[in-house]
């Protein structure tokens, strides 16, 4: 008899142990995103991502503020097959729109279209937040704007979020 309950009790206790561990299916989680899609959602939101100087960015050129040159320049980024942009008050040293692409597999260099000293220029860009760093190089050769105006230098354009 003693037997015949403590095979009942184990077979009892095994079939609960069995049905308590089943359960639901987990949660299937969202697949990872890749480092391009990661770089382009820094870059453009959910699809468009407007940055202006206004709201306390800054410019400088090889160390020097030119903040009151651009003080209204804003660079709008879109995402999708043919990754454009729009530039506003860009004192001619950026085009005032064309298209985008990454430069390299890090994704954190980019390029503009277009003819203006800017353009086809590897632009490094870091997003911290709502803030946005571009970093890039015109060399002395070909930068004048209009056969006048020089734009040769380093520049980092610190943008915020509009």
């Amino acid at each position: 008899m003693m037997k015949t309950v403590g095979r009942w009790f184990l077979f009892t206790s095994l079939i609960t142990f069995f049905w308590a561990c089943g359960g639901e299916d987990p949660t299937p989680q969202p697949p990872q995103k890749t480092p391009e899609e990661l770089a382009i959602e820094a870059l453009t939101g959910t699809g468009t991502q407007a940055w202006a100087i206004a709201g306390g960015g800054s410019v400088t050129r090889s160390g020097t503020n030119v903040t009151d040159f651009y003080k209204d320049f804003e660079l709008i980024m879109n995402s999708g097959s043919s990754k454009t942009y729009t530039t506003l008050n860009n004192n001619d040293l950026f085009d005032a729109s064309g298209n985008w692409s990454f430069s390299g597999t890090n994704f954190d260099k980019f390029t503009l279209s277009g003819g203006k000293p800017a353009a086809n220029r590897e632009i490094s860009f870091t997003r911290t937040g709502d803030n946005l760093r571009l970093e890039f190089n015109i060399p002395a050769p070909g930068a004048r704007i209009n056969g006048i105006q020089a734009v040769a230098g380093s520049y980092v354009f610190e943008l915020r979020k509009k």
